[in-house]
């Protein structure tokens, strides 16, 4: 089996759901239920900083993380947390350069909650069709008028970026990702697993 490698950006403060959500997610999805314990993931995930050292993120909760953003190992998926150290990050132009260059390489770029505002700020959503937690939705319309803000849908999916409103709408966009990959099916039982109800209007698309 390829696993495809996922690299899911942490920093001070971020959202904990935000990123363990899809960490989750990725984590627990196997291709056969039956081999749950015998098998791994089809997907290695990654947790990225900017430098070495332990991330503090909301709530207190510490997180080490496998690599940092300049060892960093070439990406298949990229995940975008947010939370409220992205106020902070949008102002740091090497993570947002490194944010641009790995959105332009990977095969699936993709966000939860206020992570859109780094990708926006990566210029990577021009044009596009986005989303981000309802508390910034003015936020992210005042800043990206290139931007056409979805204020309905809990994940938009445009192209080859997901993105997906607040906080608990990262692990419907992260078994978008696996129904993406590897179907529908794998999608259901991965939630089936989790105990988590699958979004049946999942795959809407723009």
């Amino acid at each position: 089996m390829q696993r495809r490698r996922v690299g899911i950006l942490v920093f001070d403060d971020v959202e904990v759901l935000d990123f363990c959500g899809p960490f989750e997610v990725l984590s627990v999805t196997r291709l056969d239920e039956s081999r749950r314990r015998e098998d791994p993931s089809p997907f290695e995930v990654l947790l990225v900083a900017e430098r070495d050292g332990v991330v503090t993120a909301s709530g207190g909760l510490k997180v080490t993380p496998d690599s940092t953003i300049e060892r960093c190992p070439p990406l298949d998926v990229l995940v975008v947390p947010g939370g409220w150290g992205t106020r902070r990050e949008i102002h740091n132009a090497p993570l947002l350069d490194w944010i641009r260059a790995r959105g332009r390489s990977v095969d699936l770029l993709t966000s939860v909650c206020t992570g859109a505002m780094l990708l926006g700020h990566a210029g990577l959503l021009d044009g596009r069709h986005a989303t981000t937690h309802w508390r910034s939705l003015g936020w992210m319309r005042e800043s990206f008028p290139a931007v056409t803000v979805e204020t309905e849908l809990h994940v938009v999916e445009d192209g080859n970026v997901l993105t997906s409103a607040g906080i608990s709408a990262g692990i419907d966009m992260a078994l978008l990702i696996v129904a993406r990959h590897h179907g529908e099916d794998v999608a259901r039982a991965t939630a089936r697993h989790m105990e988590y109800p699958y979004p049946d209007d999942l795959r809407r698309r723009i």
